[in-house]
């Protein structure tokens, strides 16, 4: 039942739109979360319409010259079981050519996202609890750190995604980064962010889990508040466990799916930084 439906481009307010539906599914996005998605692709974002009307979107935003990143990915309830959602899905996938593509999905799609080539490669789980305040004096990132947070995150996800990196971690009142320094190398840094429901904390980044663990206490502290939602990859088995360990509880879990070769994340990234982007 595609009949009369056109594809788009999505423009910055259409982006502002799509995450107010993210929101009304639970996906509880940051409150400005637009602008720094946005800037990581400005051509990665679609709509399908009907007679002038948004029915369904999705991004499928490109990384770097070999990865894309796709998510917000949303039909309205009545256009459901028709076929649009999955008409805008394969529009939208011919924007990433020959890149891998990563997603995180819920599980009960697996199946229909490996029928378009997508591999289970990992999963992320959110997890919700409390953190022991950490001071933060000295500790947020500047615009002097932002090349070596943009390096350090290439590194630890297997791939560069400058733009978006750059967005995300350049403060506002609602976003805080705070960063590790050791021998005066910049070694780990987690972003927090406040969200249409409490604060969420990702990426993490740092040497081992006990620093990780304190990053996000003092990405906490940046809005002074100890109630935290941080995504976290079963690969870094550390990590969650000091989580679990502070009464942290799973709310739900996502599988990392890819198309096409995954990139090798390091050790070092404990906690995404969206479900979105990647």
């Amino acid at each position: 039942m595609t009949a009369n439906v056109v594809h788009r481009r999505a423009s910055l307010p259409d982006l502002e739109q799509i995450l107010d539906w993210a929101a009304e599914e639970g996906w509880n996005p940051g409150l400005h979360d637009a602008p720094a998605f946005f800037a990581a692709d400005p051509d990665g974002f679609f709509l399908a319409e009907r007679d002038g009307q948004a029915i369904a979107a999705i991004s499928v935003v490109n990384q770097s010259d070999r990865h894309a990143f796709l998510g917000l990915y949303l039909c309205r309830p009545e256009h459901r079981g028709k076929g649009i959602g999955f008409a805008l899905w394969q529009h939208a996938l011919a924007h990433a050519g020959d890149r891998t593509v990563g997603l995180d999905g819920v599980p009960a799609q697996e199946a229909n996202y490996a029928k378009s080539g997508f591999v289970l490669v990992d999963r992320t789980r959110r997890l919700i609890g409390t953190l022991p305040g950490e001071p933060v004096a000295g500790t947020l990132a500047g615009q002097g750190d932002i090349d070596a947070i943009v390096r350090l995150d290439a590194e630890a996800n297997g791939y560069p995604r400058d733009r978006y990196v750059s967005a995300w971690v350049t403060g506002t009142t609602d976003r805080k980064t705070v960063v590790l320094h050791e021998g005066g190398a910049l070694t780990g840094f987690a972003t927090a962010r406040r969200c249409r429901e409490g604060v969420k904390i990702g990426p993490v980044i740092a040497p081992d889990a006990g620093l990780a663990l304190q990053l996000a206490g003092q990405a906490a502290g940046a809005f002074q508040t100890a109630s935290v939602i941080v995504d976290v990859p079963d690969a870094a088995t550390e990590f969650g466990a000091c989580l679990r360990e502070a009464g942290f509880q799973e709310t739900f879990a996502t599988a990392r799916m890819y198309r096409g070769a995954a990139p090798a994340m390091m050790p070092n990234l404990h906690a995404v930084c969206t479900l979105e982007l990647g």
